[in-house]
C-alpha cells in the first residue's frame, strides 16, 4: 500500500478534492490517504506559515503530497505556504504540461502541447527584499550553478524519459549577463550531453510573445523561477483554461502534486469548480509512484469526457458542449467512462512503467577568488551626481579609489548627462586598478565614508574568479 499525504485546501479546494478522491478510489488502487490542514485557518490560527509540525511530518514521512489549493491571507506577514514547501522539501523542478482539447474545448492553438520546466527554489523567489532609501526598495535575484545544473539536467533527463525532441531555454542574459548568464552558459554546457535532443535558446521577451502565439512550436522548456511562473500560466490559458492542467513539483525525497489555478474564493461552495487540474495532478502523481495503469485509465476517462462534451461551467460552450456538469458530476462522468478511451485526443500515460530520470549531482568547482574593489551604496539626497561624485571622490583608503557611480544601473559620474534621472540611491564603486586588495581596506574605507558623513546602506565586494570579472558594469560605462 502506497500512503499519499493530502491537503483540502481552501475555497474550492475541498470541492476539487473530494472529486479527485472518489475517481481515485474508483480505481481500487492500493493507495491511503493521510488528511492534513495547511492554509487559510492555519495562518489565521496565528501560525504565519499556514502549516504544522505535524502536517511537516506527515508529508515527510509519506513522501508524496497532493495539494489542494489554498488561500493566503493579505498583509499580517503571511507566507507564501506554495514557496516554502517547495524550497523545505527541495522541490527544485516545478513541471506543467499543457495542451489543448481541441476541438472540443475553445483554443487559438489546436496544435499545442507543451511542457514547462521551471527552477522552483531560487531566482527573485528567494523573497530577500530590503527597503534601503526614502524612495528604493530591493529584490534580490539568486542563481546559483548547482540550482542550474539540477533543473537544466533534468529538463533534458525529462526530454528523453518522456520521448520529447527538443529542449528549448528561455533567459535574459542580454541584460543580466551574471545570473541569467549564468543559467545559459550551464545550458550550453549540459545540452552537448544529449546531442540526441535538439537544442536552442530564445530571449525570454520574445519568446514569450512567440509561445503566446505559436506555442506548436515549442516542445520543454526550461527556465528560471519567475519566468518559468509566468510563462505557464500563459501557457495553461492558451490552451483552453488554467482549470485543465496539472502540476508537479520534483524533487529527490518527496514530490508535491496539484492543481496550477488558485483557490477561487468567488465560486467556492457553488459546486461549479472544474476538477480536471487536481485530476490531471493525480494522474502525473501514480505515473510517479509506478501506478501506470490507473493513471492510464484516469486520463484515458478524463479526455473520453471531455470529447463527450460534458463540461463543467469554465469550459461550457453551446458548440462544443453537450451538458453542463457540477463538480461532482463531472468526478462521476469520468469513472462511469473507466474502460473506454478517446477517440481523437492522445492519451500521454502508457500505462507501462515510466523510463528512469537522473538527478543531477552536483560536483562543487573550486577557482581562485581575488578582491579586486567595492560598490559601496550610499542614501544621499541631493541629487546632483557631480556634487556627490566631488565629494567622494576624497575619501580613499589603500589602493581603493572612486572610478563611478551608478543610479538604477546608469552610470551619471564622471561625465553625467543632464538628462538622466537620478533619485536618492547611490552605487559608488571603489576599485583597486586591477591590483587585489585586502579585505581589511574595505573596513577602512566604510569607515573614512562614515567619518564625511555619507550615509552607507549596503556594500558588494567585487571579485575575480579565475581572472574573470564576477561583476556587472554599469550602463554607460
Amino acid at each position: 500500500m502506497k500512503r499519499i499525504t493530502i491537503a483540502k485546501g481552501d475555497g474550492i479546494g475541498p470541492e476539487i478534492m473530494d472529486a479527485t478522491l472518489k475517481v481515485l478510489k474508483a480505481t481500487k488502487a492500493d493507495l491511503a490517504f493521510d488528511e492534513v490542514e495547511i492554509g487559510e485557518k492555519v495562518y489565521l490560527s496565528g501560525n504565519t506559515s499556514g502549516i504544522s509540525n505535524d502536517a511537516w511530518d506527515a508529508i515527510r514521512q509519506n513522501k508524496i503530497f497532493l495539494k489542494a489549493p489554498i488561500t493566503t491571507p493579505q498583509g499580517g506577514g503571511y507566507k507564501s505556504l506554495n514557496v516554502t514547501t517547495r524550497k523545505t522539501l527541495n522541490l527544485f523542478a516545478n513541471v506543467r504540461p499543457c495542451r489543448s482539447f481541441a476541438p472540443f474545448i475553445d483554443t487559438k492553438h489546436p496544435e499545442m502541447d507543451v511542457v514547462i520546466i521551471r527552477e522552483n527554489e531560487e531566482d527573485l523567489y528567494a523573497g530577500i527584499e530590503h527597503r534601503q532609501t526614502d524612495e528604493v526598495e530591493q529584490c534580490l535575484k539568486l542563481i546559483t550553478r548547482p540550482g542550474c545544473e539540477k533543473i537544466i539536467k533534468y529538463a533534458f533527463e525529462y526530454a528523453v524519459a518522456n520521448n520529447r525532441k527538443r529542449v528549448t531555454c528561455f533567459s535574459k542574459d542580454n541584460i543580466m549577463k551574471q545570473t541569467d548568464g549564468l543559467f545559459r552558459r550551464v545550458f550550453n554546457e549540459i545540452r552537448a550531453d544529449y546531442p540526441q535532443i535538439e537544442s536552442d535558446h530564445h530571449i525570454i521577451d520574445i519568446a514569450s510573445a512567440k509561445l503566446a502565439n505559436r506555442p506548436q512550436d515549442f516542445d520543454v522548456i526550461v527556465t528560471a523561477n519567475l519566468y518559468g511562473d509566468i510563462i505557464s500560466d500563459i501557457a495553461a490559458e492558451i490552451s483552453g483554461s488554467v482549470g485543465l492542467c496539472g502540476s508537479s513539483n520534483i524533487g529527490e525525497k518527496c514530490q508535491m502534486f496539484e492543481a496550477i489555478h488558485g483557490s477561487a474564493p468567488d465560486i467556492a461552495g457553488k459546486g461549479i469548480a472544474n476538477p480536471t487540474g487536481l485530476l490531471m495532478a493525480a494522474v502525473h502523481m501514480l505515473n510517479h509512484i509506478g501506478f501506470n495503469q490507473e493513471a492510464k485509465t484516469i486520463e484515458a476517462a478524463i479526455l473520453k469526457t471531455i470529447e463527450d462534451g460534458l463540461h463543467t461551467a469554465d469550459i461550457y460552450s453551446e458548440a462544443h458542449s453537450k451538458k453542463k456538469l457540477t463538480t461532482s458530476e463531472f468526478a462521476d462522468a469520468v469513472i462511469s467512462n473507466f474502460g473506454h478511451l478517446p477517440q481523437q485526443l492522445p492519451i500521454t500515460s502508457t500505462g507501462e512503467e515510466n523510463k528512469p530520470i537522473s538527478f543531477h549531482e552536483y560536483k562543487v568547482k573550486e577557482h581562485k577568488k581575488e578582491l579586486v574593489g567595492v560598490d559601496v551604496f550610499l542614501h544621499h539626497k541631493d541629487r546632483d551626481p557631480n556634487v556627490l561624485g566631488e565629494a567622494l571622490s576624497k575619501v580613499k583608503a589603500g589602493d581603493l579609489n572612486l572610478i563611478m557611480i551608478t543610479n538604477r544601473g546608469v552610470k551619471v559620474w564622471p561625465n553625467a548627462h543632464e538628462e538622466t534621472f537620478s533619485t536618492d540611491h547611490w552605487r559608488c564603486r571603489f576599485y583597486a586598478d586591477g591590483n587585489t586588495v585586502e579585505k581589511h581596506l574595505i573596513i577602512e574605507l566604510l569607515q573614512n565614508c562614515l567619518d564625511a558623513n555619507f550615509d552607507v546602506i549596503k556594500t558588494e565586494n567585487l571579485y575575480t574568479f579565475d581572472g574573470k570579472r564576477g561583476f556587472s558594469l554599469g550602463q554607460g560605462q
